[in-house]
Order: C-alpha cells, then sequence, then structure tokens
C-alpha cells in the first residue's frame, strides 16, 4: 500500500504552504483537499488527481466517515495520497479520526504541519499573540453552544483569545466573554481570508462585537478570525528598552 501525507495548506496564500508539504504534493498521485484550500495550492500537484472533499459552514459538505474511507482507498492503489487541509492539520482539522482510520487499515502516513491563520493573522494585523506585559497566554479555540457549557468562562482567563469558525456567532461570543468578566472595551481584531487576496480586517471593541457591529461587515463567503483582547490594541508612541517606537 501507500503512503498518506497529512498536509498543512497553511492560511491561504499558495507560497505560505511549508517547502516539504510543496515537495510532497509535487510527488503526489491524488490529492484530496479542503474548501478552504486555495485553487493555486494546487498548481504544486500538476499531475495529481485532485479530489474535493471539504466541510463548510452551511453547505453542503462530504462527511468525515466517506473522506476517511476515500483517504484509505486511494492509499490501497496509489503510492504517494496527500491530504491537504487548511492551516494545521492538527488544529480543528479532524485529523485525529483520518488517523485513526488509516492505523486500523495498516497504512503508513505522516504529518506535515502548516501555519495556523492565528499566527498568519497576527502578522497581518502586525499585533503579537504574546506581548510582554500584556499577554502571556493565548487560547485558539471554536464556539460550543452546548447548554450551560463552562468554555467561555475558562477561555476568559486567557490573555488572548482567538476564535475559529466564530463569524455567526460573534454577538454571542462576545457577550458571553463581557458576562464572564471581560471588559466591554477590549480591544478586538476581525481578519478574514488571511493572507489571500481578499484579506480584509476590521478593529473594533468587544461591547461593539456583542452588539452586532461586525456582522453587516462580515462576508459570509469568507473565512474569518476573531481576536480578543489588550495586545490587539492600536500601538502607541512609546519607549522599548531605550529606543523610540511608533505606532
Amino acid at each position: 500500500m501507500g503512503k498518506v501525507y497529512l498536509i498543512g495548506a497553511g492560511p491561504g496564500a499558495a507560497d505560505l504552504i511549508t517547502v516539504r508539504g510543496a515537495r510532497l504534493l509535487g510527488d503526489a498521485d491524488v490529492v484530496l483537499h479542503d474548501a478552504l484550500v486555495e485553487p493555486a495550492m494546487l498548481d504544486y500537484a500538476p499531475d495529481a488527481r485532485k479530489i474535493a472533499v471539504g466541510k463548510r459552514c452551511g453547505q453542503r459538505s462530504t462527511a468525515q466517515q466517506f473522506i476517511n474511507k476515500q483517504i484509505v482507498d486511494a492509499a490501497r492503489v496509489h503510492d504517494v495520497v496527500v491530504r491537504l487541509k487548511g492551516g494545521d492539520p492538527m488544529l480543528f482539522g479532524r485529523a485525529d479520526e483520518e488517523m485513526r482510520a488509516l492505523e486500523a487499515a495498516g497504512i503508513e502516513y505522516e504529518v506535515v504541519p502548516g501555519i495556523t491563520a492565528a499566527l498568519a493573522s497576527a502578522a497581518s494585523l502586525k499585533r503579537s499573540l504574546t506581548l510582554r506585559g500584556v499577554s502571556r497566554s493565548v487560547a485558539l479555540a471554536t464556539y460550543s453552544r452546548a447548554p450551560d457549557s463552562a468554555e467561555i468562562r475558562e477561555q476568559v482567563n486567557a490573555d488572548s483569545l482567538v476564535f475559529y469558525m466564530g463569524r455567526d456567532s460573534a454577538p454571542e461570543i462576545a457577550s458571553g466573554l463581557i458576562e464572564a468578566g471581560r471588559g466591554g472595551d477590549t480591544p478586538v481584531a476581525i481578519v478574514e481570508a488571511c493572507s489571500t487576496a481578499r484579506e480584509r480586517m476590521l478593529t473594533l471593541t468587544l461591547q461593539g462585537l456583542a452588539d452586532g457591529e461586525a456582522q453587516l461587515w462580515l462576508d459570509p463567503a469568507q473565512p474569518s478570525l476573531l481576536m480578543i483582547g489588550e495586545g490587539f490594541a492600536e500601538r502607541r508612541v512609546g519607549v522599548v528598552e531605550g529606543l523610540l517606537v511608533a505606532a
């Protein structure tokens, strides 16, 4: 049987994939790719058969169990199979389910990490996820609607909060954080379609997010990231280790 590579495509831009990931795409016989993978990324695999197995909120998606079967079936007839995932495979990518399916079938696999959207969005914003004296901890999360969930209260303890797949629930997320003790004037940054030509950014406050100020701005066709915390505030002119710096 062949070998499967679970490769992180990165946040969007085709040239933000790792060198190893691009090289393996060039060797691939089959590429099973997410919906959020940019079309230009597939140019790295000109001779491979491309199979779309993406999941998009509110749209018709491929069932995870069927994706698992497709990967296993492909590895039984091809030497190099790539499962191309947006961002990093090990963060909100259901990689564990796919790895378990491959292990059960006795198929060799390797995970190739990618740049997750939180890191790329911080780079686009030019705001560090960690900041001395301001942000010593970061939580990467998705929003849970589970009844009586303690998720928001647990996450409020992190200095910087980054919510994936939180676009439609943004007002609920913000309201929950305020109820849990986060100040309404806490800075918020939203990055949409990070690192692509469609990238947009919006800054507001947590109270503004709770009031729905971002909902008309957000594009339902684009992936977005909510970034919450003092580290995302506008920089002020100041002195850092004897050097004058400005926003």
